[in-house]
Order: structure tokens, then C-alpha cells, then sequence
């Protein structure tokens, strides 16, 4: 969710903003990137309370409402990075800066994958990269091999740097005219790590030629499959970010190891690469982005518990890392808009 979801107007209710609507905040507050403090302004959406967990979900969310007891709200967590970019780093990889590993790239090299034909870690692009670039989703220091592959599922080219432009029986034969001129190589560095990656970079690139267009062609699924995602919704964005989940749950049954949605370039009033940085017109763009994902991540949810995935795949549903700046909100509330909020598909055991 890049740009950052407001945490007061989706999962995080604040009955005192309410309370202490239009008056100025009522104890010193630290100065801002701008130093333009506002008055109070409560949220625009009224709670309700979901499942038998009774956890408070706003008028934006009411799909991921209804699977309120297969969910984990986390209020807790902080950053002290206010730069897009830089709170995209730290998100992923701990850091708040290139040359780290992201996350996906940890899960892979500690767990590997289970399916020879894809990557271990991938990225479903929706049109753009966050702020931060691709190194969001780098290996760092690890071999390349871990670093995120880029996936489009609504590109009539799924694969952008990867094209068969000859027959398999001719790309295998250079392929393996290579691999001999590598291996060659690698005995000559004494199997360094990042030659030894870039060989396995072939290999897999050589294999994703036939496995992706098979992973987002979703001609066999059902059309109450395709409903349940939003397909059939009359938004472009719901449809498009629809696809991105089911081919998300795709990969999941293929065994790949860590699979990353991305939204960018949508109808929110954030720029394309963070459309839920709201300054301003709260209410237009937090409105056309939740549209865009909440029967999509709700969805997502439902059908890996109905095929038996969701006791082993954890679900994050998140707010890019973000402080209060920014003190004016037509998005942030003061002192309590530092909090990192996430949603959790539980793991059942």
C-alpha cells in the first residue's frame, strides 16, 4: 500500500478526534518537516465492529470486514523515517538505504523454493515501482538468485527482459553452450557466488520462458473464482488488482516461497509510484483506493482457506512506513499517525 494507508481511517479507530473535533492539539507538538500544524479532524468513516473477534474495520474495508476472524491488527509498530524511499528500505530490508536484502530475499535464501521453473521470491507489478526503485526488492549482498523477479500479470508480456524469440530446442542447445563457458568460469574463480547465480539466472529465466504465461493464463478458473476476486467488478483497478491476488494464490500452489503484490499508478490522489499519499482530497482518494483492494485481499484470503493454504501461508496487508511529518491531515492526525499498521492472514497450526 504504498504512500501509506491512513491507520485512523481503516483498522485503527480514534473516538477522540471525534471528541475533539476543528480544536487545535491540546498538548506541544514537535516540529514538522513544514511545521504546519492543523487542527483535529476525525475520521470520515464510521467503524463497525467484524466476526466474534469484534475488531473494528471502517466503512472503507468492508470485505476484509468480513474475514475480521482470520485476521491479526498490529498497532504497535513505528519507524522514524518520513522519505518515501527511504521508509520503503527500511520496510523491506531493515535498513534505510540500497545494498541490503529485502525480506523476500531472506525467506528464499533461508527456505529455497519448491518449484524449479519459477523464483523464489516474486514481485506482481501493477505498472510502476515504489519510491525506492527496484532495489526495494534487491538480494543486497545475497546471490542474485534471491533478489525479486518482476511478474506483470496484465501485460500482454508478462515477463518484460524475457522473450522466446526462438524454438525451445534451439535456446536449449545456446543455453547449454553457455553453461559450459560458465562452468568453465566459475572453476576459474573458484566458484564464486555471484557467477554461480548468474548461471542459475539462465537456467531459470530459460524456464519461466514456458512457466509464466501457463501461471497467468486464468482461462481454467471458475467464473465464482473470478467474482470472488473482483474480475467481474465494473472498476478497471479492482479487476486489475484482482488478478494480481489470484495470480498470487497461483504461485502459492506452485510452492514459490514469498509473492509480493504491488499497487501503483491507481486512482488515489498520491503520485503513480504512491497512491495512498493523500495531502490532500482524504476522502476521493482513500475512497477509489480501497475499492481497488479490499474484495481482491479479502477474496485472496477466503480461497487459500477454502484449498487448505491459508494453515501455511501468512498474509500481509499493509501501510507503508511512514511518520507524522506531515502535521496537518488531510491523512494524518498528529502524533498518533507514527504507527505502522498491518493486517494478518493468520497461520492456523
Amino acid at each position: 500500500m504504498s504512500g501509506g494507508l491512513s491507520h485512523i481511517d481503516s483498522f485503527d479507530p480514534k473516538p477522540r478526534l471525534a471528541a475533539e473535533a476543528g480544536q487545535p492539539m491540546p498538548f506541544q507538538t514537535e516540529r514538522t518537516m513544514f511545521n504546519q500544524d492543523g487542527n483535529i479532524l476525525p475520521s470520515p468513516w464510521e467503524f463497525t465492529n467484524y466476526g466474534q473477534s469484534g475488531i473494528p474495520v471502517s466503512a472503507l474495508f468492508p470485505h476484509v470486514g468480513s474475514i475480521a476472524d482470520e485476521l491479526t491488527v498490529i498497532r504497535s509498530m513505528t519507524a522514524p523515517f518520513m522519505e518515501h524511499a527511504q521508509a520503503n528500505f527500511y520496510f523491506h530490508c531493515g535498513m534505510p538505504f540500497t545494498g541490503f536484502p529485502s525480506m523476500g530475499a531472506w525467506i528464499t535464501y533461508g527456505l529455497g523454493s519448491d518449484n524449479q521453473n519459477l523464483p523464489g521470491f516474486v514481485v506482481l507489478g501493477s505498472g510502476g515501482i515504489p519510491l525506492g526503485g527496484v532495489n526495494v526488492f534487491g538480494n543486497g549482498f545475497l546471490p542474485a538468485i534471491h533478489q525479486g523477479s518482476l511478474i506483470y500479470p496484465e501485460h500482454a508480456s508478462p515477463l518484460h527482459n524475457v522473450q522466446p524469440s526462438e524454438s525451445d530446442a534451439s535456446q536449449r542447445g545456446r543455453l547449454s553452450f553457455i553453461n559450459d563457458l560458465d562452468d568453465g568460469f566459475l572453476q576459474q574463480t573458484n566458484g564464486h557466488a555471484q557467477v554461480e547465480a548468474a548461471i542459475d539466472n539462465y537456467e531459470i529465466a530459460y524456464r519461466m520462458q514456458t512457466a509464466v504465461p501457463e501461471l497467468v493464463d486464468l482461462a481454467r478458473e471458475t467464473e465464482a473464482t473470478k467474482t470472488l476476486y473482483g474480475l467481474d467488478s465494473p472498476n478497471a483497478s479492482t479487476v486489475a488488482y484482482g488478478r494480481q491476488c489470484l495470480v498470487a494464490r497461483r504461485l502459492i500452489e506452485r510452492g514459490v516461497r514469498f509473492v509480493e503484490l504491488t499497487m501503483v499508478g491507481t486512482d488515489g490522489m498520491g503520485q503513480a509510484a504512491n497512491p495512498w499519499d493523500q495531502h490532500t482530497k482524504l476522502e476521493e482518494g482513500h475512497t477509489a483506493n480501497a475499492l481497488t483492494v479490499d474484495q481482491p485481499v479479502a477474496g485472496l484470503v477466503k480461497d487459500l482457506k477454502s484449498r487448505g493454504l491459508l494453515d501455511e501461508t501468512l498474509v500481509v496487508f499493509f501501510r507503508g512506513v511512514w511518520t507524522d511529518a506531515f502535521r496537518p491531515r488531510n491523512k494524518w492526525t498528529g502524533p498518533q499517525s507514527d504507527g505502522v499498521q498491518f493486517v494478518v492472514g493468520r497461520r492456523r497450526s
